[in-house]
């Protein structure tokens, strides 16, 4: 299981635009690097990462072998109702992660 951090606010008026906050811990091999014994260490990245509101999708961010361990991601919405933020990565080696968090609209 990964290690996550997400920083969103639990309120938000309606209308605000607000910033999400995602840090997900994952090494990034890329396929590419030799391991100590001389043999190719095999890849294993994200490759996938979504964000729902309720639902709908509303960022999403497609990764390569060039993005560094540990990706942080940052993204803004405009909060028009109270409802889950769900956010998903998913990748090599069947990895498949998922937190959310609810966001109260006034």
């Amino acid at each position: 299981m990964a290690n996550i951090l997400v920083n969103a606010p639990k309120t938000a008026r309606r209308g605000d635009v607000i910033e999400i906050k995602a840090l997900i811990m994952h090494l990034m091999e890329t396929g590419f690097r030799p391991g100590p014994n001389g043999q190719i260490i095999p890849r294993n990245i994200i490759e996938h990462f979504t964000a729902t509101w309720n639902d709908v999708e509303v960022f999403a961010l497609e990764m390569s072998p060039a993005i560094s361990a540990n990706p942080f991601v940052s993204f803004f919405v405009v909060a028009a109702e109270s409802g889950t933020i769900r956010l998903r990565w998913t990748g090599d080696q069947g990895f498949a992660v998922e937190e959310q968090v609810a966001i109260a609209v006034e």
